[in-house]
């Protein structure tokens, strides 16, 4: 859990050295975020930031209730992020002052935590150490998301290991989730951002290889680019259906 929570802390003060000292103008940029501006990112961060404390603290439920209060039905939990951060958006630094507040108290309420406790979360359950490597990697979706609004394009880092472990250990879930049955185990064959490999399920022969840069991988399974655009490679039966539909989701 500690190089998980130091990786979360690095990535926080990446995203925050693009907006800390933002003004309005600054903040009301459009994001790569279809939609929303740089403050808006802001507060989806902030909001699910304060998600994952109440999840660690056992009072996801209660939180949740709250703050639908005045939402209308949606049919999902993206139509429902956006929903909320339609109704909870202020002004642009007041998103930003709140998402610098919630990633500390996130980033403190992981420190503390049991890594093998199970939390609540919107999906269902998982361990503590898996959540805060999901807040880690959707921190640094959005973290590119607000870089591209400055117009800057942030170079890869090894915090990405951790966002390519997801992806890969969530892929019999993605299979599972769109009704396909893995024909056998899938291994990824990455390179990391320094040149070096990371290697994914390595054990044994695997049925399906994905090979690639570590950052087009997590591009593509953070739901920012398609696999076709991207020089990834798979090999296998199941190498179509992967690159389809890897995610660092549930």
């Amino acid at each position: 859990m500690d190089e998980i929570v130091a990786a979360l802390r690095g990535q926080q003060d990446e995203l925050a050295g693009y907006v800390a000292g933002a003004d309005d103008a600054d903040l009301l940029r459009p994001s790569r975020c279809d939609g929303w501006t740089v403050a808006d990112v802001l507060l989806h961060l902030a909001q699910t930031n304060e998600m994952a404390v109440a999840a660690v603290d056992g009072r996801l439920g209660a939180f949740m209730e709250d703050a639908a209060t005045g939402l209308q039905p949606v049919g999902s939990i993206d139509e429902w992020a956006g929903a909320l951060v339609d109704l909870q958006r202020s002004t642009a630094t007041a998103s930003r002052d709140r998402w610098i507040e919630s990633a500390k108290a996130q980033a403190d309420a992981f420190a503390a935590a049991d890594p093998a406790a199970r939390l609540t979360w919107v999906a269902g359950e998982l361990a503590a150490r898996s959540l805060a490597t999901t807040r880690l990697t959707e921190t640094w979706i959005h973290t590119v998301d607000v870089a591209e609004g400055f117009g800057e394009q942030p170079a890869p880092t090894d915090r990405l290991w951790h966002v390519a472990r997801l992806a890969w250990r969530t892929v019999p879930y993605a299979l599972t989730q769109a009704g396909i049955e893995a024909s056998g185990p899938v291994t990824f064959e990455l390179v990391a951002p320094d040149g070096s490999p990371w290697d994914f399920g390595t054990e044994g022969t695997p049925a399906t290889v994905i090979r690639g840069t570590a950052l087009e991988l997590c591009t593509v399974a953070g739901q920012r680019a398609d696999a076709a655009d991207t020089g990834l490679t798979g090999e296998g039966p199941d190498a179509e259906a992967v690159l389809r539909l890897v995610r660092t989701f549930a």
